[in-house]
């Protein structure tokens, strides 16, 4: 439980996000030991906006800690699995250059070991040698997400699209170390000695510092002086003071290496990030929708207790999952009073006896929310026999107890609307309490809800202007350009999530999927039989909803396909190109789907498998020597207009 009391700026910002919520409710919801998946979501999106505002309403050990009682209660939510959205309220977004993801983290060095061991499968699987496996670690700087093109600078917002915050420059923000501009990602940060000398009296903590240089209003004087003095700068992750050595050292010397890095910048750091430096078997490892996987950042923190239960409290997901919730003795661990925690499933409740009365060990890694180690003391197993929702018989499946009601239970219809509309990423307002509202009067399907004019909204409660606001943000997600792998995605069929979706979509159109069976799906490479029967079954359960949403006409930018006849061979056809810099002839995004329409592969960097460099303008000389060294033909972007021409 948090006792928290909303500033009116910071009820300004909850307003300006689309949600309709006054002060005793948040009050009542942050104060809450016993939250349902939905308010949680609804918390963590309220804290979010309001840390990246620079006006935290709770600290980041109390965020984690609801992160990770999300994760118990639905690992696939979501909210996990996007980049926590970055932006400034009400500035328009644009297009980044690349893609800012945000970083995995581990608390152990059992959990830095596990990493490496993944690191060294996939480098036996394209045959690099373990002695060319270096980790490079950096210090994780606390500071503002940015991206720096040499002509723009963006925020990271939600990963794809941030905000132009190139008036942070204009107002004398310099480059760490006194570096050139496009250097790519970086934060903007103050140097720690410089803010605890001359500005600790003025602003409660650095961060305010970092939104006000930000700001669209005018400046404050002492940031400006800050600026001027160069106190503030965007520091490249780039350019970082790192130690960079082979793998079994960065092992055999962790800690020391973590305490030098510690200590090794003027700057706010939260622990430190590894990662790989082979280029190859970074780009072979990839990235999922979150995290790029040959990344990682290590934070220290652990502690643990016996703990009472008083409760085992059943949630129903958006797939119709019930999740057991512990509600327990309040009990005090790493500063944080925890007082539930989700156990991993129904059938671990049962079979290790959890209920009222029992003892279990709960250990608090790394200032997330505690996992049940062991049951001290069992008790007896408390089981519900309905769906908390919709009071509907309990199916067992596997280990979980499932609700069968898809088609009237009123957490699962909320759920799977909330996941569209979050999932779909081009609107705002529809969040949970307007959702809620709407479920409320009767709405149970995406195709309704696009059906509202102003004057609906309006008779349900909703104000004139946000009534008008919500018709407005329903006709530009139709309008906003989006990817068809994110619109599948957005329906929250099991196991097709996005990655899944646009491999989907690189073999088969949007509309053509719900003809397949699952033999057909078995024949792509990822798709096992269990997958590709259950997603097959989701495409048929989806299948008429799906279509009267389709044919609202979304504005859908098709997949490229890897093998389609129609398309003539061009001269760069099974080319793996790499664009950088600063392009003329349409933004990068633009580029690299045309690049892979016409046969090519695009990757994000160069390695010895790279063809082709395409450079823009601004780019720096020591990429195109390094890409040279590598046997990589680097070429100017008229240059590359001519070779496709």
């Amino acid at each position: 439980m948090i006792e928290v009391n909303f500033t009116n700026e910071q009820l300004k910002i909850i307003e300006n996000l689309g949600f309709d919520l006054t002060q005793e409710y948040l009050k009542q919801l942050f104060g809450s030991s016993s939250l349902l998946q939905d308010d949680l979501v609804l918390v963590l999106k309220v804290s979010n906006a309001l840390y990246r505002a620079r006006i935290p309403i709770i600290t980041n050990e109390q965020y984690d800690l609801y992160i990770s009682m999300l994760k118990d209660i639905n690992p696939r939510h979501s909210y996990l699995n996007t980049v926590e959205p970055e932006l400034l309220i009400g500035a328009k977004t644009v297009e980044l250059p690349q893609r800012m993801l945000s970083t995995d983290k581990a608390y152990s060095k059992e959990e830095i070991n596990r990493w490496i061991n993944r690191v060294l499968k996939a480098a036996e699987e394209i045959n690099v040698p373990e002695e060319e496996i270096y980790v490079r670690v950096t210090p994780k700087l606390d500071g503002y997400a940015a991206y720096d093109d040499g002509e723009t600078l963006y925020t990271r917002g939600d990963g794809y699209r941030g905000q132009d915050i190139t008036r942070a420059f204009n107002r004398g923000l310099k480059v760490a170390n006194n570096g050139p501009r496009g250097l790519g990602a970086g934060e903007i940060v103050i140097k720690k000695s410089y803010f605890n000398k001359n500005m600790r009296d003025t602003f409660e903590n650095s961060r305010n510092i970092q939104a006000a240089i930000i700001a669209e209003k005018n400046i404050d004087e002492k940031v400006q002086e800050a600026l001027n003095d160069g106190a503030c700068v965007f520091y490249p992750f780039s350019t970082l003071e790192n130690h960079t050595s082979h793998f079994t050292e960065v092992l055999s010397n962790f800690e020391s290496i973590v305490d030098e890095m510690w200590s090794t910048v003027d700057f706010d750091i939260d622990g430190v990030i590894l990662e790989i430096t082979h280029e190859p078997l970074k780009q072979y490892m990839g990235a999922t929708r979150k995290y790029h996987r040959w990344q990682i950042a290590f934070k220290v923190n652990e502690d643990s207790a016996e703990v009472e239960v008083l409760d085992i409290i059943p949630q129903t997901s958006r797939t119709g999952r019930i999740s057991p919730v512990a509600e327990l003795v309040p009990t005090k661990l790493s500063g944080a009073t925890i007082s539930r925690v989700t156990v991993h499933h129904y059938n671990m409740v049962k079979t290790k006896g959890i209920g009222p009365g029992a003892i279990v060990r709960l250990v608090r890694s790394g200032l997330v929310i505690p996992k049940i180690e062991e049951v001290i003391k069992e008790a007896e197993p408390k089981l519900p026999e309905s769906c908390p929702s919709c009071n509907s018989h309990l199916l067992w499946e596997a280990d979980h107890l499932i609700c069968p009601n898809k088609t009237d239970c009123p957490a699962q219809t909320e759920n799977t609307l909330i996941h569209f509309f979050k999932t779909l990423g081009n609107n705002d307002g529809f969040g949970p309490k307007v959702i809620e509202k709407l479920t409320a009067k009767g709405y149970k399907h995406i195709h309704e809800i696009y059906s509202l004019k102003p004057i609906d909204f309006a008779h349900y409660g909703f104000g004139e202007k946000t009534s008008q606001n919500l018709y407005d943000q329903l006709t530009a997600s139709r309008e906003i350009e989006i990817e068809d792998w994110r619109f599948l995605s957005a329906f929250g069929v099991s196991r097709l999530g996005g990655g899944n979706c646009e491999r989907l979509l690189q073999h088969h159109s949007l509309p053509d999927l719900f003809e397949l069976s699952a033999e057909d799906l078995m024949k792509l490479d990822g798709f096992a039989q269990i997958s590709s029967e259950s997603i097959v079954e989701g495409l048929y359960n989806i299948k008429d909803e799906f279509f009267k949403v389709y044919e609202l006409g979304f504005n859908l930018s098709e997949t490229p396909k890897l093998q389609d006849n129609k398309v003539s061979i061009s001269p760069i056809t099974g080319s793996v190109i790499v664009f950088t810099g600063t392009m003329r002839h349409g933004s990068r995004g633009d580029m690299e789907k045309q690049a892979k329409s016409l046969g090519a592969k695009v990757a994000k960097s160069v390695s010895g498998k790279t063809d082709y460099l395409v450079t823009g303008d601004k780019v720096g000389e020591a990429k195109i020597s390094s890409a040279r060294e590598k046997g990589v033909k680097v070429i100017s972007e008229n240059e590359y207009i001519e070779l496709i021409r």
